[in-house]
C-alpha cells in the first residue's frame, strides 16, 4: 500500500458521523466546512432549494444579492483578489449560468480562485432542451480549471470538497459544479471530508534543487540581470522572498500588471510597469538585458510584444508554478518549477550580493527622458482641462498610498497600473488578461467586503460604468462603503486612441452620450458629486475618502487625451513610443 493511499484511508476514518439531510443543505453545509462565510448570487428555479436553506443558515452565512449573475461573479473575484480566500458566486441554470460565465472566463486567465455553484434541471430532464436548461458544463469546461455536474445528492460533499481543493491549490482558479434539482431535494446520509489530493492532480510541482542552483549560477555571473515580477509573486505570499531577493543582489525589478502591489511602489530598485503602456525604461532595457528572471509570470503577448525580438540577447530564468507556461510563449534557459516561496527561499542563500550601479543610472536616465515627455503632463498638467493622472495622484496622496484601487479595463486602468502608488500587497485589482469591461464596480464591493477596514477605490470609465451600472442597487441594499470614481471623456477612450492613432481619426461607434451619472448615484441614495474644473478636485476628494458610506464622484477629463508610452500592437518592446 502506497503512503498516499494510506494517508486518504486514515483521513476517511475522521469522517465527521452522517445526518441524514437533503442535498440543498449538503451544500450550505459543505461551504460552511469550507470555512465560507459570504457568497454573491441571484437566485432562480433550479437553485430554489439552496436557497431556501440558505435562508435558515443566515446567521452563518451571509448572501449578497446582486443585481446581475456578472455582478456575482465578479463580485466574488474582488472578494478573492483582497483576500486571498476563494470566492464564491452562486446562480441558477439557463441564463443565469451563463451570465457568470464572463465572470467565470476572467477568473480563469488571472488565476483567481473561485467556487461557482449552478442550479440545473431534474435529472430526467437532461438533454430535452427543458425551460432554461443550458449545458453549462460544455460551456464553461474551456474556461475553468473543473467543472463537474452532481446529479445525486450523495455526491456534493465529495464534489465540492474537490472543488475547493482545485480551486484554491496549485496556480487558483475557478470550479464550476452544477448541480440537479432532484439532487437538491433527496436526502442522504450527510458528513465531510476535506479534500486533500487528487491522485491525478500535483498541484504543486517538487523543486528541483539542481535547478535553483543553476539559476543562482546564471544571476551570480549576470553583468545586466532585470527582473520581471507577476501575480504569481502574490498568489504565492512570496513577497518577502521577492524583496529580499532584490536587496540581496540589488537587480532592478518591473511588475506587470497584475504583480503590482507585490513590492512597494516606492522601493528603490522598482522600475515601474512593464507593458503595452508600460514604463519607457523597463521596457526598452528588457532587450539590453543580459540575464531576464521571470517570476510568476506567464509572458503575455501585452508584456512581450513581438517575440521574435523579445529579450534574443538575454538569458532566460522563469520561475513558475505551472509547467504549462514552461516555454509556451518565450524560450526558457533555466526553469525552476515549483511553488515560488519555495523555490526563492531555496534560491536566496545562493545569490551573491551586488548593487549593479551602472546598470541602474540606465533606468534612471530612461525614467528622467519619460518623465519629462509624459509623466510629468500626466500628473502635473499646465493644460486647461482636467488630466487622468492628476485625479489618481491626488487619491494617492489623500489615501497615502494604502488604498485598495479597482479599476476597470481602458485607459482609466492603464492610467491607474501606472500611476496608483502601493504600500501593502493585493492592493491592486484589474480585469488583466481578459479585459472585461464593467469588472470594476461589482469586483470593489467584493474587495470592501474582503477588507473593510481599507479604504477601496474603484476607478472606472464611463464606457466600463454602463455596463454594471445596475450594480449601484446592490451597494444601496448591503450599504457598503465602496467610493466610486468615473473618469468621464466621453470616449470609449481606448478604442478612440487607436482609432487616433492607426485609423486617421475615423471615431467609429466611440463617442458616448452619458447620462447624467450624478443624478442615477442619488437615485439609489448614494452621495455624488460632478467635477469639470481643477480647483475643486481636492475638495471633492476629501469629500469622497471623508465619507463613511458609499460615494461616487464624476470627474470630467480631457475628452481626447491619449495614454503614453505605448508599444503598437506588434512591435517589438525597443519599439516604445513616447507620443
Amino acid at each position: 500500500m502506497s503512503m498516499e493511499t494510506l494517508k486518504e484511508r486514515l483521513a476517511e476514518t475522521e469522517t465527521k458521523a452522517a445526518i441524514r439531510i437533503s442535498g440543498a443543505e449538503a451544500v450550505i453545509r459543505c461551504l460552511l466546512e469550507e470555512g465560507v462565510d459570504l457568497i454573491y448570487g441571484y437566485p432562480g428555479g433550479a437553485i430554489m432549494p439552496v436557497y431556501d436553506e440558505l435562508f435558515k443558515f443566515q446567521d452563518q452565512l451571509h448572501h449578497v444579492l446582486t443585481r446581475h449573475e456578472q455582478g456575482a461573479a465578479h463580485a466574488a473575484q474582488g472578494y478573492a483578489r483582497v483576500t486571498g480566500r476563494v470566492g464564491v458566486a452562486m446562480a441558477t441554470s439557463g441564463p443565469g449560468a451563463t451570465n457568470l460565465v464572463t465572470g467565470i472566463a476572467d477568473a480563469q486567465i488571472d488565476s483567481t480562485p473561485l467556487v461557482c455553484i449552478t442550479g440545473q434541471v431534474a435529472r430526467h430532464l437532461l438533454g430535452t432542451d427543458a425551460f432554461q436548461e443550458t449545458d453549462i458544463i460544455g460551456i464553461s469546461t474551456p474556461v475553468t480549471k473543473w467543472s463537474y455536474q452532481v446529479t445525486r445528492a450523495a455526491d456534493i460533499p465529495k464534489a465540492l470538497a474537490k472543488a475547493f481543493y482545485i480551486a484554491r491549490s496549485g496556480r487558483p482558479g475557478p470550479v464550476l459544479i452544477d448541480i440537479t434539482k432532484n439532487a437538491q431535494f433527496e436526502e442522504f446520509d450527510f458528513s465531510y471530508k476535506k479534500c486533500t489530493g487528487i491522485r491525478s492532480y500535483k498541484p504543486k510541482p517538487v523543486v528541483k534543487p539542481e535547478k535553483v542552483q543553476e539559476a543562482a549560477a546564471v544571476i551570480n555571473a549576470a553583468k545586466k540581470p532585470f527582473i520581471v515580477f507577476g501575480q504569481g509573486v502574490i498568489l504565492g505570499r512570496a513577497e518577502a522572498e521577492l524583496k529580499a531577493f532584490i536587496e540581496k543582489t540589488g537587480i532592478p525589478a518591473a511588475s506587470t500588471a497584475l504583480g503590482l502591489s507585490a513590492l512597494p511602489s516606492d522601493h528603490e530598485f522598482h522600475t515601474g510597469m512593464v507593458g503595452m503602456h508600460g514604463n519607457y525604461a523597463p521596457n526598452l532595457l528588457t532587450n539590453e538585458c543580459d540575464v531576464l528572471i521571470a517570476l510568476g509570470m506567464r509572458f503575455d503577448d501585452r508584456v512581450t510584444g513581438n517575440l521574435e525580438t523579445y529579450a534574443r540577447q538575454a538569458k532566460v530564468l522563469h520561475f513558475e508554478i505551472d509547467p504549462a507556461e514552461i516555454d509556451k510563449n518565450v524560450k526558457t534557459d533555466v526553469a525552476v518549477l515549483g511553488d515560488l516561496k519555495e523555490t526563492l527561499t531555496q534560491l536566496l542563500p545562493l545569490l551573491e550580493e551586488n548593487r549593479h550601479e551602472s546598470w541602474h543610472q540606465k533606468f534612471k536616465d530612461m525614467h528622467a527622458i519619460e518623465y519629462d515627455k509624459v509623466i510629468r503632463n500626466d500628473l502635473f498638467p499646465e493644460k486647461e482641462k482636467l488630466t487622468m493622472g492628476e485625479v489618481i495622484r491626488r487619491i494617492n496622496t489623500r489615501t497615502n498610498n494604502n488604498a485598495v484601487i479597482v479599476s476597470d479595463v481602458g485607459q482609466h486602468q492603464m492610467i491607474a497600473c501606472r500611476y496608483a502608488r502601493f504600500n501593502q500587497t493585493k492592493s491592486n485589482v484589474t480585469s488583466g488578461g481578459l479585459g472585461t469591461m464593467g469588472f470594476a464596480l461589482p469586483a470593489a464591493i467584493g474587495a470592501k467586503m474582503g477588507a473593510m477596514e481599507r479604504e477601496v477605490v474603484a476607478i472606472i470609465g464611463d464606457g466600463g460604468y454602463q455596463m454594471t451600472i445596475q450594480e449601484l442597487g446592490t451597494i444601496f441594499q448591503t450599504k457598503v462603503p465602496v467610493k466610486i470614481v468615473v473618469l468621464n471623456n466621453d470616449f470609449l477612450g481606448m478604442v478612440r486612441q487607436w482609432q487616433q492613432l492607426f485609423f486617421d481619426k475615423r471615431y467609429a461607434s466611440t463617442e458616448l452620450i452619458n447620462p447624467d451619472f450624478v443624478t442615477i448615484a442619488k437615485g439609489y441614495h448614494i452621495p455624488a458629486k460632478r467635477v469639470t474644473r481643477r480647483e475643486d478636485l481636492d475638495a471633492a476628494i476629501d469629500e469622497m475618502i471623508a465619507s463613511e458610506e458609499a460615494y461616487f464622484l464624476e470627474v470630467c477629463v480631457e475628452k481626447e487625451d491619449n495614454v503614453f508610452p505605448m508599444i503598437p500592437t506588434g512591435a517589438s518592446v525597443s519599439d516604445c513610443r513616447l507620443e
